[in-house]
């Protein structure tokens, strides 16, 4: 997630090694980690639609359409 709409966050997904299969989001703030996901997910799109939630909500009500 690398638009306009998110500065200054941005959000990369990664695989995980255990469970295998699974991945986990990194939001960066700058490019200084700010938050990590708690576990992992049972896909990518789903750990992107959780980390881009994330993102929203830390953008606040006026950004995220609230």
């Amino acid at each position: 997630m690398s638009t306009d709409a998110s500065y200054p966050y941005s959000l990369e997904i990664k695989p995980c090694e255990k469970p295998e299969g699974h991945f986990t989001w990194v939001i960066r703030e700058r490019g200084k980690l700010l938050q990590r996901s708690d576990k992992p997910h049972a896909s990518e799109a789903l750990a992107r639609r959780r980390g881009e939630a994330e993102i929203e909500r830390l953008l606040g009500p006026g950004i995220g359409g609230r």
